[in-house]
């Protein structure tokens, strides 16, 4: 009998140990998600609930990547005890906050413990007040400066909050905690602003809706970059989790329905079959390389950054460089990150049976002929459509529904080019920037034909609205002699990115009384009033470059328009023969020209405006800068008729103020065409 009862005390020693030692688990999201319901009631998971009820704030968040389970010191815990009424790093980053609330939600259901309830509900309260107006959320609520404010889809982690916020409002059985009727309300509402907010988000890609990116901006709602290898791109991976949301909404909306469509199609454009991941583990098993080799059939992955014009995948280490492969880029970066995911290929398994259950017709096959007959090749060699980039814009249609797009391989094309009136929505997209030239040589004395010759002396002239081109270089090559624009701009909401404009007087030319035209990320060089015209144009990460001693721009800007040339986080650079260059000078006498978080060059004179030999203009034109830096930000220097904005004046000058049109957002590429 007493060996009986040693044989029973043994065996209950070891179930009891091996039900600690199979949810003992490295990762806190295994402890959460990877046990029996019954192992919720266990003491290791009271021990470990203690442990989550200290790491969360006051506010109701939890910060991320903590190893929840592991045990605490005495001093760990007075630590945490002290950071609770802090927000420090509150998140849903990486899980973090979603996961906590499900740990609270599943300990309740097996211990009434108010304390469990309190938390989930804590944390509830948290997601709903970290909502945005516009339905998206942060990364990091309160907000933390930086890309923390954008939009976030990143790692699943708006989709995540989604589906509790689901969940709450449709008052299901998923989580143990009942919310109050008021906070099931607030749930609804949220949920349908999220919903709002991912269909206004989807990217529009040369007029035709594709999928999303990891950050939206929060205002605009344009794509954003993060840290530094995270450039603003299309989402292989974080795209297909929001399409199974949206395709799992019972009595989808028509708004819905195109979303998923639009979406499934690009999945299947852009998804990479002759491709495998091959990983080098060492004798740990941690990965210690990567690489893609070449396999036929293989099965589909998808890039999870892609060229925000042509789909392309692309690779950055910590530098931002982009590169074409993960060989390019260094070992810590290439083994320490997803650059591919088969994630997309559910959307395609679930499409189907989807399409059905919500009467979708199926119609990929004209949508597949219906972007072809939108997109036109260039190739000097033959290999394209047409040789001549105006023979492809001949070849466009007027006034069409839908973005063209006119894609130019590289070369040096040697055209003067017109985009006419009737050809609007027209995309012109080079293969790469410093390798697909246009360019030409006219100048003033060249053209001859009076005293407006200057506007007949352009390489490329764009006439129909809603332009866009990207990847190519603009140049008039006709030298320092006089005037000769590279682009001229006479349509209305233009876009440039990514762009070389090159020449000397006059280089580009941005025309309209209420114009308005975004230009980005790109490089511009010249002399004498190298940036001129009328419009309101706002100039971002754009490089400003001065040959010679002379002026930047020269704003020709309507009385009573509200904001004219508006520079941020431009760096202006010059030759090293230029060391006196006025940041302005009044074309005519309402210019408005304002420089804001810029890095002015030594280059830049200490008076920084000049007035034209206009006095009258010192009163009537509006030059302004605020929170420069660099050798040339000698604020107080300046002529005493310029401005330094405050803060409050600041805050005005945001992207959707300066470029607010008849159709909003245009220049985030989420804009619908009328």
């Amino acid at each position: 009998m007493i060996k009986l009862k040693n044989i029973l005390l043994l065996f209950g020693m070891a179930l009891s140990f091996g039900i600690q030692a199979q949810n003992t688990y490295k990762n806190w999201p295994d402890v959460i998600r990877k046990n029996d319901a019954a192992w919720f009631g266990t003491d290791e998971a009271k021990n470990i609930a203690e442990n989550v009820l200290l790491y969360q704030r006051e506010i109701g968040g939890w910060p991320k990547n903590i190893q929840m389970q592991n045990e605490l010191t005495p001093e760990q815990k007075k630590d945490l005890l002290k950071l609770k009424k802090t927000t420090a790093e509150t998140t849903t980053d990486n899980g973090a906050t979603c996961q906590e609330m499900l740990f609270m939600s599943k300990m309740y259901a097996q211990v009434k413990d108010d304390r469990y309830k309190e938390s989930f509900l804590n944390g509830l309260n948290y997601l709903l007040e970290a909502q945005y107006k516009n339905g998206g959320w942060p990364q990091f609520y309160p907000l933390k400066k930086g890309y923390y404010t954008h939009i976030t889809y990143n790692d699943d982690s708006m989709v995540n909050i989604l589906n509790i916020i689901r969940q709450v409002s449709e008052e299901t059985d998923y989580f143990s905690i009942k919310p109050s009727k008021a906070i099931v309300e607030k749930a609804k509402e949220s949920f349908r602003k999220g919903i709002d907010c991912i269909l206004k988000t989807q990217y529009r890609q040369n007029g035709i809706l594709t999928a999303w990116c990891a950050q939206h901006d929060e205002v605009t709602l344009a794509p954003a970059n993060a840290r530094a290898f995270e450039l603003a791109s299309l989402s292989g991976s974080e795209s297909a989790k929001i399409v199974l949301l949206l395709m799992s909404v019972e009595k989808p909306s028509p708004e819905i329905i195109t979303a998923v469509q639009s979406a499934k199609l690009w999945f299947e454009k852009t998804k990479i079959t002759n491709l495998e991941e091959k990983r080098v583990l060492n004798d740990a098993g941690k990965v210690i390389d990567k690489k893609m080799v070449v396999t036929q059939n293989a099965a589909p992955i998808w890039a999870r950054f892609m060229d925000l014009s042509t789909n392309e995948p692309f690779f950055c280490d910590r530098d931002g460089i982009r590169k074409k492969s993960i060989e390019e880029i260094g070992a810590e970066r290439r083994n320490g990150y997803s650059w591919y995911s088969d994630s997309p290929k559910e959307v395609l398994k679930k499409y189907t049976a989807w399409a059905v259950k919500n009467g979708v017709k199926i119609t990929s096959k004209e949508s597949s002929e219906s972007q072809k007959s939108n997109r036109i090749t260039v190739a000097l060699d033959g290999s394209g459509d047409f040789t001549k980039i105006q023979d492809a814009i001949n070849a466009c249609p007027s006034f069409p529904y839908e973005k063209v797009t006119v894609f130019v391989k590289n070369g040096t094309y040697k055209e003067k080019i017109r985009i006419p009136e009737w050809n609007s929505q027209v995309t012109l997209i080079g293969e790469s920037k410093e390798n697909t030239i246009i360019t030409f040589d006219d100048n003033f004395s060249k053209i001859n034909v009076g005293r407006n010759s200057t506007f007949h002396t352009y390489t490329l002239l764009v006439e129909g609205d809603d332009f866009s081109v990207s990847n190519l270089t603009i140049k008039n090559a006709s030298g320092d002699n006089g005037q000769a624009i590279a682009l001229s701009v006479v349509a209305n909401r233009v876009q440039i990115s990514n762009c070389l404009i090159l020449g000397n007087q006059d280089t580009l030319y941005l025309s309209g009384k209420e114009a308005k035209h975004y230009i980005k990320d790109s490089y511009i060089e010249g002399t004498t009033d190298f940036i001129f015209g009328s419009a309101t144009a706002l100039f971002e990460n754009c490089e400003i470059h001065s040959i010679k001693n002379s002026y930047i721009t020269a704003a020709s800007t309507p009385e009573g328009t509200a904001f004219g040339f508006v520079f941020k986080n431009c760096k202006l650079t010059a030759e090293p023969a230029a060391t006196a260059v006025y940041l302005g000078r009044p074309w005519r006498i309402y210019a408005k020209t304002v420089y804001m978080n810029c890095d002015l060059g030594k280059h830049i004179r200490p008076e920084g405006w000049e007035n034209w030999s206009k006095p009258e203009s010192e009163k009537t034109a509006f030059y302004a800068e605020y929170n420069c830096k660099g050798e040339g930000a000698q604020n107080a220097k300046r002529v005493s008729w310029s401005h330094q904005l405050t803060k409050k004046e600041a805050e005005n000058y945001s992207t959707e103020n300066i470029l607010k049109d008849s159709i909003p957002n245009w220049y985030s590429g989420q804009a619908a065409i009328k």
